[in-house]
């Protein structure tokens, strides 16, 4: 399964965000970062980081934890 997480630079939720996708175990996801992108940044602006299945298009908004990062998972 593929995942994106969109982000932004010098955001601190984004780099804790990183810090729980590892220790839920995710082995890998492709960052998007919205800087200089304003489609992206209307949309995604308020709500990021936010973690997506490319499979489905479901996206789980920041906060998460392990545990919900998991269960969206499975």
């Amino acid at each position: 399964m593929r995942l994106t997480l969109i982000q932004r630079d010098d955001c601190q939720l984004c780099d804790r965000a990183w810090e729980v996708l590892a220790a839920a175990g995710v082995p890998d996801f492709d960052p998007l970062w919205i800087d200089g992108d304003l489609g992206l940044q209307a949309r995604y602006g308020s709500r990021i980081p936010v973690l997506r299945r490319e499979d489905t298009g479901a996206e789980l908004d920041w906060p998460f934890d392990p545990a919900a990062v998991r269960a969206f998972l499975s």
